[in-house]
């Protein structure tokens, strides 16, 4: 430093006076952390939703094939169905409906058929062989592979079989229905 330097220095010095330290000040609180996640079940998760996918995919049924399902019945009422022995009381057509609308309907029609006590019903789900949204990535009718999922899992649905040709062959279903619970 040069002597002009150190008299700025203390001209500033006498000028401001005795100084005292300010005490310090705790540091800023720092951003919060990220919540632990668990990754590894995600990843666990993500793994199963992909298998299922791909047994889903691996299990699609294709345009022709039957739909069929037992539940419990008994076999005599197993092979009537199959035979195409047993008649439709209702009657739900799917045909130009999108997914969401087509499972919304058949939601709707098993509760109503099965609360007027109705045993047996049929679906037209249809071929899906017209390649617009009734053809799904896979190349597999999105209608009747809706429907087929659907029906197992409800309930109220004894057994289910595509109907013979005349009655609307793999483009229907024939559904039995348990008995209204009173």
């Amino acid at each position: 430093m040069n002597g002009a330097d150190d008299d700025d220095a203390a001209l500033f010095r006498s000028a401001i006076g005795p100084v005292r330290k300010l005490p310090e000040r705790p540091a800023p609180p720092s951003a919060p952390r990220p919540k632990p996640r668990a990754k590894m079940a995600e990843r666990d998760d993500a793994d199963a939703r992909e298998d299922l996918r791909h047994a889903l995919e691996s299990t699609l049924l294709e345009a022709d094939d039957p739909l069929a399902w037992r539940g419990d019945v008994s076999q005599e009422a197993w092979q009537r169905l199959r035979r195409g022995e047993m008649s439709a009381q209702e009657e739900l057509d799917l045909h130009g409906t999108d997914a969401a609308t087509a499972e919304a309907l058949v939601r709707a029609f098993l509760n109503d058929a099965q609360r007027h006590g109705l045993g047996c019903v049929r679906i037209i789900h249809g071929k899906g062989g017209r390649g617009g949204a009734d053809i799904g990535r896979s190349g597999a009718p999105v209608l009747k592979n809706l429907v087929d999922r659907m029906l197992r899992q409800r309930s109220s649905v004894l057994a289910f079989h595509s109907p013979l040709p005349a009655q609307g062959g793999s483009g229907a279903v024939v559904v039995l229905l348990a008995p209204r619970r009173r």
